[in-house]
C-alpha cells in the first residue's frame, strides 16, 4: 500500500508539471488580430452622421481587386490595409475626409457606383474634399499608400469641408522704369485653410504711340495665415520697352482649399517713373 501510494503522488506531480508547461507554451503563442468588419467593399462601414470619427487597428486589414479598381483613375502608390466606409448625402455639402493623424502615411479615395463600375469622385493622400449631392450613396476607401506597409493605428475624420480661402490684393499708385523694365508693387493677404497660395500674377500694359507694350510676372507662393505682405515685381516685355507715363496694372491672386478656391483681383493705372 505504501508502495502503491508513492507511485500514485509522482504521477500526480508529473502531471501538474505537464498542465502546467501547456499552459505556459499557450500563453506565449500570440493572439492574432482579426482583419476589422469593414476590410471588403461589402462590408463598409456605414458612416450615419457628420462629423464622424473613429480610430481603428489596421494592421490586419487586406487589399484586394475592388480596392485596386477604387484606384484605377487614381494612381496612388499603393492600396495596402484598405477598409471601406460608406455615407449617403441627406443634403447637398462639401466634405472633408483626413487620415493625416494615422499612424501610417494613408491616403482617401472616394468612389460612387459598385465594383466592376466605380466613378472616381476624389482621392489624395493625408485627407480629400468632395461635393456631396443628396441622396447620393459614396464610398470611402482609406488605405497604406505605401508598400509594404500593413497599417497601423488609422484616426479617420469625415467633418464638413471649411470655406475657400479668403483672398486679397492691391496695387500700388506709383511704379519704376529702368532700361525698359518696369517695377510694380502693391499687397497681398490670405486667410483660412488653403492647399496652396496665395499665388499672385501682375500684367503691365503701356500705349506707346500706335502700339502697346505689355509684359507678365508672377511671384512665388506665400503662405496662407493671416497676414498682409508687401509683393514687388520686375515685368519685361518681349514687345517693347516700358518707358516712363502711364500704364495699367492688373493683379490676380487664388488660393485653394480642400474644395473651392478663393481669389481676388485688382486693377490700376499708375505713373511709371524713371
Amino acid at each position: 500500500m505504501q508502495r502503491t501510494r508513492l507511485i500514485t503522488g509522482r504521477r500526480k506531480r508529473r502531471l501538474v508539471l505537464v498542465v502546467a508547461t501547456l499552459g505556459l507554451i499557450m500563453t506565449a503563442v500570440p493572439a492574432w488580430a482579426a482583419a476589422p468588419t469593414n476590410d471588403t467593399f461589402a462590408g463598409a462601414t456605414v458612416i450615419g452622421a457628420i462629423p464622424f470619427t473613429q480610430t481603428l487597428d489596421t494592421t490586419q486589414a487586406t487589399t484586394d481587386a475592388n480596392d485596386v479598381a477604387a484606384n484605377a483613375n487614381c494612381g496612388a502608390p499603393a492600396t495596402e490595409a484598405s477598409v471601406w466606409y460608406s455615407f449617403t448625402a441627406a443634403t447637398d455639402r462639401s466634405l472633408l475626409v483626413d487620415v493625416s493623424k494615422s499612424s501610417y502615411s494613408a491616403g482617401v479615395i472616394v468612389v460612387t457606383g459598385a465594383p466592376g463600375s466605380f466613378n472616381l469622385v476624389a482621392c489624395g493622400p493625408g485627407a480629400t474634399g468632395f461635393f456631396a449631392t443628396a441622396g447620393q450613396t459614396y464610398y470611402l476607401l482609406a488605405f497604406s499608400d505605401t508598400a509594404g506597409v500593413t497599417g497601423g493605428q488609422l484616426k479617420i475624420a469625415v467633418k464638413k469641408a471649411p470655406p475657400p480661402p479668403t483672398v486679397a490684393v492691391t496695387v500700388d499708385a506709383l511704379g519704376s522704369v529702368s532700361g525698359g523694365v518696369a517695377t510694380v508693387s502693391g499687397s497681398v493677404s490670405c486667410s483660412g485653410v488653403a492647399e496652396f497660395g496665395p499665388i499672385l500674377s501682375v500684367r503691365v500694359s503701356q500705349d506707346v504711340g500706335r502700339f502697346i507694350i505689355h509684359g507678365r510676372a508672377q511671384a512665388d507662393e506665400s503662405p496662407c495665415d493671416g497676414s498682409t505682405r508687401h509683393w514687388s515685381l520686375r515685368v519685361n516685355s518681349r514687345t517693347g520697352r516700358f518707358s516712363g507715363g502711364h500704364a495699367t496694372v492688373n493683379a490676380d491672386a487664388f488660393a485653394c482649399g480642400p474644395i473651392d478656391c478663393g481669389e481676388d483681383s485688382a486693377t490700376r493705372t499708375l505713373q511709371l517713373h524713371h
